[in-house]
């Protein structure tokens, strides 16, 4: 498997918000049981959902934590011909207080409306920590990936500041970058996070991830790209890893 494919994976990963989540039924022995959920990647890089305590997935998982997150490209019009990638993974819910606030704060950046009904009924955090992935990139690119999860440096304080700072001083370059990457102009656009790789803006309740054309390991690199993209006249072309 080459560097080039686990980057393309991961990329989907950051690009895509929701996914089949597929548990081992209950009621149902024997049976898969798939329910989409929205997600966002926690410090660790992990898939983090925020689930009801009633819904079957929940119960599922407490039976059971093996699990699958299955996730596509959206928009497709040959599903078989784009990036799919399933995630097999082992669920656990937080339950540490401090762990719990650190996702909490984030997931909310992605889903503000979520805050609502996680503090007005019984919804948990669970993380789906990766066992293996499986990664399709088109007819005949199939790869078995077993090193993918990348760690977010910025998670946490260095994060928020970034992004309360870019909302709160810079709405003329997050509409350029929004210029730039051709995306929607419905809604005025927040920058939700950052990691390494790019920055997740929130256009309505729809979320969109944008690559850096360089990987960035700390907060003075990051400014720099985005002070380059406030600037530039066309988004910059990804650096592809070797293979």
């Amino acid at each position: 498997m080459s560097l080039k494919a686990a980057k393309q994976a991961r990329a989907l990963l950051l690009k895509e918000y929701r996914g089949v989540l597929s548990t081992h039924s209950k009621s149902m022995p024997g049976f898969p049981f798939g329910s989409v959920v929205p997600y966002c990647l926690d410090a660790q890089g992990h898939p983090l959902i925020l689930i009801s305590r009633i819904a079957q997935h929940t119960h599922n998982l407490q039976l059971d934590p093996k699990c699958s997150l299955l996730v596509g490209e959206r928009g497709a019009e040959d599903v078989q011909a784009v990036g799919r990638l399933t995630v097999l993974a082992e669920a656990s819910q937080l339950s540490d207080p401090e762990t719990i606030a650190a996702a909490a704060e984030r997931y909310y950046r992605y889903f503000p409306e979520s805050s609502n009904y996680h503090k007005a009924h019984d919804f948990d955090f669970w993380v789906l920590k990766p066992v293996r992935h499986r990664y399709i990139g088109g007819f005949g690119a199939i790869h078995w990936v077993d090193d993918l999860t990348l760690a977010n440096p910025f998670a946490g304080k260095a994060e928020l500041s970034m992004v309360e700072h870019m909302n709160a001083d810079h709405a003329k370059a997050i509409t350029h970058y929004v210029e730039l990457a051709g995306l929607p102009r419905h809604a005025p656009a927040q920058l939700a996070g950052i990691d390494s790789e790019g920055m997740h803006l929130r256009i309505g309740q729809t979320l969109y991830w944008l690559p850096f054309a360089e990987s960035c390991n700390t907060p003075t690199q990051v400014r720099e790209a985005l002070v380059s993209l406030a600037h530039a006249d066309q988004w910059p072309d990804v650096v592809e890893a070797k293979a």
